[in-house]
């Protein structure tokens, strides 16, 4: 039964791991990237040996598979607490007149809001840009000026010009 566990254990670390290592790619962070890989593939090669070395059981293979799967769980969970990077969220307001932009500046958001012509009207549009860390922050801010507003979010990879880029210590 240890053993059983200890596998698992170990492929739940090693994919964690991994999955940080490979959100760090994706986010720019090579460096610390490689850092990872290396911890990463001494786990593996630990864990798989040890697999191997046991396969007369097939617990083991089934500890292994569960690991795996319980390793991307709580590394996207760990990624999700570090939030990592910025978001910029698009806003769809149907009130022209709201005083939106300037509560969110107030706020700390970087805002750039304009007219559009909607399908039922005038619209203001405005594009947020935020650490993902205070993007819930963001959407309950909305929320309660403005809770029919559409919301869109997505991740920019890179910044260039701006009152933003001065405040950025180095962007994930």
């Amino acid at each position: 039964m240890q053993l059983i566990l200890f596998i698992m254990g170990i492929n739940v670390v090693y994919v964690s791991i991994y999955t940080l290592r490979m959100i760090f790619v994706i986010k720019g962070q090579r460096i610390l990237a490689s850092i990872l890989s290396v911890v990463e593939i001494f786990v593996y090669m630990t864990g798989l040996g040890i697999v191997l070395k046991n396969l007369d059981n097939p617990w083991n293979l089934a500890a292994y598979c569960v690991g795996f799967g319980l390793g991307i769980y709580i590394g996207s969970r760990i990624e999700e607490y570090l939030a990592l990077g910025y978001v910029t969220v698009q806003v769809t307001v149907d009130c022209v007149e709201a005083e939106i932009p300037s509560t969110l500046r107030e706020c700390g958001y970087g805002v750039t809001s304009w007219l559009a012509d909607g399908k039922d009207g005038p619209r203001l549009m405005m594009q947020v840009l935020a650490k993902r860390s205070n993007e819930r922050k963001l959407f309950n801010i909305l929320d309660q000026h403005c809770p029919k507003a559409f919301v869109v979010s997505f991740e920019p990879k890179n910044f260039k010009g701006g009152f933003w880029v001065n405040r950025m210590t180095k962007p994930f």
